[in-house]
């Protein structure tokens, strides 16, 4: 059965393929035409193709011209060009379907093909990130492409101004977060005046990892909430009582529905402790007490939530990350903040609420890339009418999946994990090892610590270096722990990566972030001070791309990068 299948898989693929491939062919045959462009011609191109749309053309028309248009665009700023099966991953985008794409496949730059086509209706594209620092990073790097062919890009990020974010959305293409673009649907539901809203239609959207968004967070609420009256000094008092209840005596836990209830002696002690006769009577009291022994009972410091800053900040369940602003609803965040012994802020009201799902339901036309997305098919299409291509790598897959190691008690497992990262270490092959939680990454920290094994880690405690250090993984006796927020969408090359260590090297010598960004360009220019840079970064480069090279051979005979 399972071989049927795999047979069918492949059938569809091949079929799929077929279908683009005589598209692919006219892009490749408009290659020296587009390469024998000056640049002056390249807006003048996208001025063109609006006029031909405005006329009755269709983008399907347009589509081989203007794919041909972005892989030039590409390769004169990038210096990276479209592979063909690259192409055919921007046409399923554009058909409004889900592109099936390995890690390292350049999900990044697919993404520019069908984000210039669409932009040429003028109502404008969003490219959705599961984080700021993706929409960031990836709309620094692509800017350059979409800018050579005369279109504007926007960034909808965290901490932007009112006048900010409505410019980001009147770009051509915008870069943004999943929940920012969310909550801005929802603030534009509440102004008065249609003129004070960000955004526009919703048109055309790429959501990058797609099945992450749109299946693991589909039920996930946004909530934009006012501040209630209520009196925050119960929530201390309970916060004191809750510990002195027995588990299993007094409250069951059940992890799994994620529910703490009370026994009868449970109920008895809380009337007697509060001087009650019924708690059913009480229901403010019953809901106060039942959200305290979830904060104490479920809720983890440094799994789900971290102290920072005297506040109680969430971590984000499905990358690990940091969800600044955010709280728990109906008194839970208050709960575990008077559990902490931080400032109670008092319990908020919703004033607005929607989905993932029913938000990015309302785009014209959607479509998505992701590493893993056929096996949720079926979700998709139900849901979404949303159906899946997988795309074939551009070379074929070396990448050995091995089975699964289970063991009986969690010691026994990290104990394991310690054994197995100290004899890879001792041969000098690079390991990532992927954790859970904060807490856990944490512990095997600590463990590998006591056997004196050099190592970084990787969680939302330390985001800011993510890049960095997920791009260094695969340096030569390089160990590290990462939470789930990490490799999502960060190159590991084996030897380690000299781009940002020339970068690294480059900021400590005192060179801004602006300039390390265009030092890394290919635009033409005459600014001495931005030549003199790249001369810099030029050389640093080559002298951490030698070092990189010889420690590539070496990591690739011992088996490349291990990952567990």
């Amino acid at each position: 059965m399972l071989k049927n299948f795999f047979k069918k898989l492949l059938d569809d693929t091949e079929k799929e393929v077929r279908k683009y491939s005589k598209t692919v062919q006219i892009i490749n045959e408009l290659e020296p035409q587009m390469a024998a462009l000056s640049e002056a011609a390249f807006p003048a191109k996208t001025q063109e193709f609006k006029e031909r749309l405005q006329n009755g053309a269709t983008l399907k028309d347009i589509l081989p011209e203007a794919f041909a248009l972005v892989r030039e665009a590409s390769r004169r700023t990038l210096g990276m060009r479209h592979f063909d099966v690259q192409l055919i991953g921007g046409m399923v985008l554009n058909d409004g379907r889900i592109a099936e794409m390995k890690t390292g496949e350049g999900k990044t730059l697919v993404a520019t093909l069908p984000a210039y086509l669409n932009a040429l209706e003028g109502k404008g594209v969003h490219i959705v990130t599961v984080n700021d620092y993706l929409a960031s990073r990836d709309a620094g790097w692509m800017a350059p492409v979409y800018n050579y062919c005369g279109l504007t890009v926007g960034l909808i990020v965290h901490g932007l101004s009112y006048m900010e974010r409505k410019m980001a959305y009147a770009s051509d293409i915008a870069y943004g977060t999943n929940n920012e673009l969310g909550f801005d649907y929802l603030r534009d539901n509440m102004v008065s005046l249609a003129e004070n809203m960000v955004q526009r239609e919703l048109h055309f959207a790429v959501i990058d990892e797609v099945d992450s968004i749109l299946i693991d967070e589909a039920r996930t609420p946004l909530i934009i909430s006012g501040e209630g009256d209520k009196p925050t000094g119960l929530y201390y008092q309970i916060a004191k009582f809750v510990p002195r209840l027995k588990t299993e005596e007094d409250y069951i836990v059940d992890e799994k529905a994620h529910l703490v209830t009370l026994t009868e002696d449970g109920v008895r002690k809380v009337e007697k402790g509060f001087g009650i006769e019924n708690l059913s009577d009480n229901m403010e009291l019953a809901h106060h007490i039942n959200q305290g022994l979830k904060a104490h009972a479920l809720m983890k410091r440094d799994r789900d939530y971290v102290v920072k800053d005297d506040q109680i900040i969430i971590v984000d369940e499905f990358t690990g990350r940091l969800m600044m602003g955010r709280r728990y609803s109906d008194g839970l965040h208050q709960a575990i903040e008077a559990k902490e012994n931080v400032r109670v802020q008092r319990e908020s009201k919703t004033l607005a609420t929607i989905t993932f799902q029913n938000y990015f339901r309302m785009y014209h036309k959607l479509s998505g890339m992701t590493g893993t997305a056929k096996t949720e098919e079926n979700e998709f299409q139900s849901i979404y009418g949303l159906d899946v291509v997988v795309i074939p790598t551009n070379m074929p897959m070396i990448r050995k999946d091995l089975n699964d190691v289970v063991y009986l008690t969690e010691k026994g497992k990290f104990n394991a994990v310690v054994e197995e990262i100290a004899r890879r270490h001792a041969t000098g092959q690079p390991l990532l090892v992927g954790t859970i939680s904060i807490e856990t990454s944490e512990m095997l920290s600590d463990m590998l610590k006591r056997r004196g094994i050099p190592h970084q880690v990787l969680n939302a405690k330390f985001h800011e270096k993510e890049a960095e250090i997920i791009a260094q993984a695969g340096k030569y006796n390089a160990v590290t722990i990462a939470t789930n927020m990490a490799g999502r969408g960060t190159d590991i090359i084996l030897g380690g990566n000299p781009e940002l260590l020339a970068r690294r090297e480059m900021r400590q010598q005192g060179y801004s972030d602006e300039m390390l960004n265009e030092v890394t360009g290919f635009n033409e220019t005459t600014d001495e001070e931005l030549l003199e840079a790249r001369k810099v970064y030029a050389d640093l480069y080559q002298k951490y791309d030698r070092q990189a090279r010889q420690e590539r051979e070496q990591v690739v005979k011992l088996g490349g990068l291990s990952y567990f």
